[in-house]
């Protein structure tokens, strides 16, 4: 197993496949190249279509010609070749996660879905992990930790796929430690349309010599179904030398302390609450280095509607590393300094995406796949197939200010509108992601502190008016200084590709007058144009919020 560069079932393509030439392209041709059978294809009436033409937002429904099921580089070639002589419009699909309308919409015709190019083995001749993009985070943390003992620092979700949350930038518990997903990754396979409409597979490297290099950098943070159909991914840590394998990628702590706590509204008034907020950015301004053990924390303040009951406080923190217990425990104390002894309480009801967690009230050591599995699959919205959702997000680089924290305590206590899955939650950013430069990779917020995430859930589009309201109320109100977005600054510095937000191409609803992509990619942008124009010419691959050709915008 640890020496298999390709997977069983996975060795099929068809020997048409063309393979753009480069430093890694005969070490990989013979694992994209060999004869095969065609993709599954999956057509309207057939019991499957259903299940393939919306993701975990109910709300994006696509009536496509066909889904392709594939599960080779040369499938996917075909494919993309066959919908191109047919001037079909592709999207891409892999896990389905995708917040906005990037892969279900009207004018898809032909859905590329990678899930079954679900591949993590280790490659001997490029000297790191193969992931299909297709395969779910959980199936890569399971197989690399058990294989090898080595993890990339990607997302808690447990079925979200690799192909988009990787190219988004990737983040995750791990990433205060390690850095983002894609600070570790070493090479990317697309297929790509050139100027002549001819579909070919392109493997690009961070190799400083590789003429493929572009391509690689525009996948570290440029976002899905932008250049290309991404078919795998390659890891190994720039830091890395030699060729075993356990040495290529971080390796997890050995044990985590979780904590879980629960925050009840009925103990909260607008003073405490604000303290509450202010005090969690607080903590994440003192510690923000790269090397202190505080940077093994990570936490999520998951502050939803008064509705649901009470707010939750979910943190883990490496316990190997030294006073692990004392920086949990002064994390702790600090964020909570403000309340009294009955305003924190065991999660013993669902908080914030997740399910009851009453068992982490008093912090509880686990072994650090126990906890990914525990908390990854801790997810009730995403086992729910009915779910709708509104998502904005953004990138804090000093502490909210009393007013923020007052904006979000009026919008999570409103009357008139009282859905307990409406919430504001921050997120642990920092640490090793601070020391790489905001143009080494795409994912340019390189110095913020925390992160935010505004959004809701709910079943019925009767109710879409007033849950995108919400969202719509309480981003615009905390972020009124600057237009109602986070715009690039002293305090925020913009927004997520990987939580896509369909409003802020909507000038009536982004009033900032700063363009969409500044806010994704800041001054990134231009150079993943240039990118677009070499790599997809003929803009095959698009979407609502897709990087446009050099002449448009």
């Amino acid at each position: 197993m640890k020496r298999r560069s390709v997977l069983a079932g996975t060795a099929a393509a068809i020997a048409a496949t063309t393979l753009e030439t480069g430093p890694v392209a005969t070490a990989v041709a013979t694992a994209s190249t060999t004869p095969g059978s065609d993709a599954v294809t999956v057509l309207p009436g057939d019991p499957r279509y259903a299940d393939l033409v919306v993701g975990n937002n109910s709300r994006w429904v696509a009536r496509p010609d066909s889904v392709r099921l594939v599960r080779t580089t040369g499938q996917v070639v075909r494919a993309v070749q066959e919908a191109v002589d047919g001037n079909k419009r592709i999207s891409v699909r892999s896990g389905g996660h995708c917040y906005a309308d990037f892969v279900f919409n009207p004018e898809v015709r032909v859905v590329i879905d990678t899930s079954l190019l679900d591949t993590v083995a280790y490659d001997e001749k490029l000297n790191a992990f193969e992931v299909g993009a297709g395969a779910t985070l959980l199936h890569v943390y399971d197989s690399l930790f058990k294989g090898w003992g080595v993890t990339i620092p990607g997302g808690m979700c447990y079925s979200v796929g690799a192909g988009g949350h990787i190219s988004g930038g990737g983040y995750g518990m791990l990433s205060r430690r390690h850095g983002l997903t894609v600070d570790h990754l070493y090479a990317v396979e697309v297929v790509v349309v050139d100027a002549n409409g001819k579909a070919r597979s392109v493997v690009a490297t961070r190799e400083a010599a590789d003429p493929n290099r572009d391509l690689w950098w525009a996948h570290t943070g440029g976002g899905g179904g932008n250049f290309g159909v991404i078919t795998r991914y390659w890891f190994r840590s720039p830091e890395a030398t030699g060729t075993d394998p356990s040495a290529l990628l971080p390796e997890p702590p050995g044990d985590v302390l979780v904590s879980a706590l629960a925050l009840p509204w009925s103990e909260l008034d607008k003073d405490a609450f604000t303290s509450l907020v202010q005090k969690f950015g607080a903590w994440h301004e003192k510690n923000g280095s790269a090397d202190t053990s505080a940077a093994s924390l990570c936490s999520f303040l998951m502050m939803n509607h008064q509705a649901n009951g009470s707010i939750g406080l979910l943190t883990q923190i490496d316990a190997t590393v030294p006073d692990a217990e004392k920086v949990l425990d002064d994390f702790l104390s600090d964020v909570t300094s403000s309340l009294s002894d009955a305003a924190v309480r065991p999660m013993s009801e669902p908080v914030g995406e997740l399910g009851a967690l009453p068992d982490l009230f008093t912090p509880q050591r686990l072994s650090w796949l126990h906890s990914v599995k525990l908390l990854g699959t801790s997810n009730p919205t995403l086992t729910n197939p009915t779910l709708r959702g509104h998502h904005k997000s953004a990138y804090l680089r000093k502490n909210v200010t009393t007013a923020q924290a007052t904006a979000m305590y009026r919008h999570l206590t409103r009357t008139d509108q009282e859905n307990p899955a409406s919430m504001v939650v921050l997120l642990s950013y920092g640490g090793k992601i601070n020391t790489v430069g905001s143009g080494e990779t795409v994912s340019a917020q390189r110095d913020s502190i925390f992160k935010g995430l505004f959004q809701s859930f709910w079943s019925g589009a009767d109710d879409d008016a007033a849950n995108i309201g919400w969202v719509r109320d309480v981003y615009g109100e905390v972020f009124s200084a600057t237009g109602g977005y986070p715009v690039p600054g002293v305090a925020t510095d913009g927004c997520y590709i990987n939580y896509p937000d369909a409003d802020i191409t909507d000038t009536k609803v982004n009033t900032t007058g700063v363009p969409w992509y500044t806010l994704y990619y800041k001054g990134n942008y231009p150079r993943l144009q240039q990118i677009k124009a070499a790599y997809d010419p003929r803009n095959t691959f698009r979407h609502s919020q897709s990087v446009a050709l050099p002449d448009h915008t």
